[in-house]
């Protein structure tokens, strides 16, 4: 197939464009500037020049393509909202192409705001209000109703690996070499989840040549890692001391990220596993920060 895939530049979007091409298909990578264009035909693929901010183009770049795999978004917390009225215009703009064709249409999503305490499951819907972007999910869903085979890919907050990361541990990573402390709050005994990023490239393969319309599925290699290890693998990596900080001096210490590295999500992709055949190969979040791929700057 002729996959046209936003983001493909990306952290996420890079590994997902290797594994389609390795795959046989053939790879249009949306770019927005020159540095992009050129990490994509890097990667082996087509560039075409577009930006999810002009629809325009977007529309022409879907119109050459038999699928869609949507992972370009603006992750700026301060626009979240705006954020999540531009990814709802461009799925938009993807389902008139797409319709009635059964062609994919594959966008991300995450398992934050799952049900906190209990393991989250691709069964489970999150609450409406953690995120703007959870109502494009839910809307992308219905689109098989389109004849569009819609796929939402929830990823695990933390998607790790070698090479790049800018992310919520890159962000802890920074924190503890600025201010000499890795931190955990409390006890540390709440769970993130988290996917090497070649696993998770991997699965967005194999949702393209096998899910079915309307699927939701699981990007989890790691259920829930307790944030005292992680802090504790970052303090060793950094060579600084590992701390618990109280809840009340939580924002202090972690500035924005508190409200996330407080939470306790964990999430099963059992579902996903059995459904895809897909089983992650690559080194765990704690391996990887073992290995240095986080110097805090």
């Amino acid at each position: 197939m002729r996959i046209l895939v936003t983001g493909a530049s990306g952290w996420i979007g890079s590994a997902s464009v290797k594994e389609l091409i390795g795959a046989g298909h053939h790879v249009l990578g949306l770019a927005r500037s020159g540095d992009a264009a050129t990490r994509i035909t890097e990667l082996g693929a087509e560039v075409v020049r577009g930006s999810l901010d002009d629809l325009s183009s977007l529309r022409a770049a879907a119109a050459l393509a038999d699928g869609i795999v949507h992972l370009g978004y603006n992750h700026d917390f301060s626009q979240m909202a705006a954020a999540a009225q531009t990814d709802r215009a461009a799925i938009d703009v993807f389902a008139d192409v797409l319709q009635d064709t059964g062609g994919p249409l594959l966008i991300a999503s995450g398992t934050l705001g799952l049900a906190s305490g209990s393991v989250g499951t691709e069964k489970d819907m999150p609450a409406a209000d953690v995120h703007p972007r959870t109502e494009n999910a839910a809307y992308t869903l219905s689109l098989s109703e389109r004849g569009i085979r819609s796929i939402v890919v929830r990823f695990a907050p933390t998607v790790h690996g070698a090479g790049g990361d800018h992310g919520f541990v890159a962000v802890l990573a920074r924190i503890a070499r600025e201010k000499g402390i890795s931190g955990f709050i409390g006890e540390g005994q709440n769970r993130w989840p988290a996917v090497n990023r070649l696993d998770a490239g991997k699965l967005v393969r194999l949702a393209i040549d096998k899910a079915s319309a309307g699927a939701v599925l699981h990007a989890v290699a790691e259920e829930g890692v307790a944030t005292r290890e992680i802090a504790t693998a970052l303090g060793h990596s950094l060579g600084v001391p590992v701390e618990s900080i109280p809840a009340d001096l939580a924002q202090a210490q972690f500035e924005w990220l508190s409200m996330f590295f407080g939470a306790d999500i964990p999430a099963s992709s059992a579902y996903t596993r059995s459904l895809l055949g897909w089983e992650p190969t690559h080194p765990t979040l704690l391996e990887d920060i073992a290995a240095g791929h986080y110097p805090g700057h």
